[in-house]
């Protein structure tokens, strides 16, 4: 199991054309937020910290629509919020699935049971499911007992109605390489496709900021959890050089607009992470307007600890298209978990210029 060899030739087929065209910049995939309102409240979660007024807002079947007509990205991850909260949700996926477009759709899985009659499985639609570990680990980071074994239930009924479901995993200060990936090895046995994992992002407006690990503490992290995965065949949903990279093997700048997020605000700038930033009124002024030389680890404070997919995995998906006998040696070999790591992005902030 793991990507189809569909979507995987799909999403080849637009980035060898982008890079045909010259274009530096271009998107993978659209971070949809057709809402910020959720059923929990996570310890990590910096998008719910909102007055009512905002959290009762909602894109429109139309508006959503307008997004990916705009962006052209070959994927759309749907969050939020709780996507499932939004009414209209039926209809936003079923127009996705229309314009062939691959589809994650983002959920705490609370309510997949009730609402999974809503869906038909497709090739195109793929159910991302939250599960940040164990049972334990899990229920503390969203702060509700019950939500492991919700979310697990979700997965087996899914899996079993033909679904593809993919787990999200965010990990947090105090795990360990063992633990995740006693974790792995579990989630393996419930038939889903596989498992995207990336260090929490430190948003300002999350309740509790202990949580969060500094980079060279995920880089140590992500090293003794492929140690563990020796002879395990665990499917992970990532590039070889995003995993490279986790592991603090590999030296890349953050490329934002691989990401680009459209939610009830505009056009975020310059991710889905970084809130308060500003918005741009269409894609195109996003992509032309942005000042994306201020991102980045190195370039703002904001981002010194960050190593989410949103900004690295489209370095890594384009350092594999411009380097594809290194990342073919790299997949072979596996992520390199001893030795030195590589250097770190030079701090370009609060530096006084003469």
């Amino acid at each position: 199991m793991g990507v189809p060899l569909r979507q995987q030739y799909s999403v080849a087929r637009y980035i060898i054309s982008k890079k045909l065209r010259r274009e530096k910049r271009y998107p993978l995939v659209l971070m949809l937020e057709p809402l910020f309102r959720c059923n929990l409240a996570c310890a990590g979660c910096g998008k719910i910290d909102y007055p009512d007024e905002i959290l009762n807002r909602r894109m429109s079947v139309k508006e959503c629509m307008e997004a990916i007509d705009e962006c052209g990205a070959p994927i759309i991850s749907i969050a939020g919020g709780e996507p499932l909260v939004h009414k209209e949700l039926p209809a936003i996926v079923s127009g996705f699935i229309k314009k062939k477009k691959f589809v994650y759709l983002c959920t705490n899985a609370v309510l997949l049971q009730k609402r999974i009659d809503d869906y038909t499985p497709s090739a195109y639609l793929t159910f991302s499911i939250h599960l940040d570990g164990n049972r334990a680990r899990h229920d503390t980071s969203v702060c509700k007992i019950g939500v492991f074994d919700q979310a697990v239930a979700a997965i087996k009924l899914a899996v079993g109605k033909g679904f593809r479901v993919n787990i999200n995993c965010t990990l947090f200060q105090g795990e360990s390489g063992a633990e995740v990936a006693e974790f792995l090895d579990y989630v393996m046995t419930l038939g889903i496709e596989g498992v995207t994992m990336s260090p929490g992002f430190s948003y300002d407006h999350a309740p509790q900021q202990e949580v969060f690990m500094q980079r060279n503490a995920s880089k140590q992290l992500f090293r003794d959890i492929f140690k563990n995965g020796v002879g395990r065949k665990w499917r992970l949903n990532h590039s070889t050089l995003f995993l490279e990279f986790l592991a603090g093997n590999e030296t890349y700048h953050c490329t934002p607009w691989g990401n680009p997020t459209r939610n009830v605000f505009g056009w975020q700038r310059p991710c889905y992470l970084l809130v308060d930033e500003g918005y741009a009124p269409d894609f195109k002024s996003l992509m032309e307007d942005t000042n994306w030389d201020k991102y980045g680890t190195g370039k703002n404070p904001s981002c010194a600890n960050c190593m989410a997919h949103c900004g690295y995995e489209p370095t890594a998906v384009n350092d594999t298209f411009d380097h594809p006998i290194k990342a073919l040696r790299k997949f072979i070999q596996g992520p390199r978990t001893e030795g030195p790591m590589a250097p770190e992005l030079p701090i370009q902030y609060g530096v006084e210029s003469n």
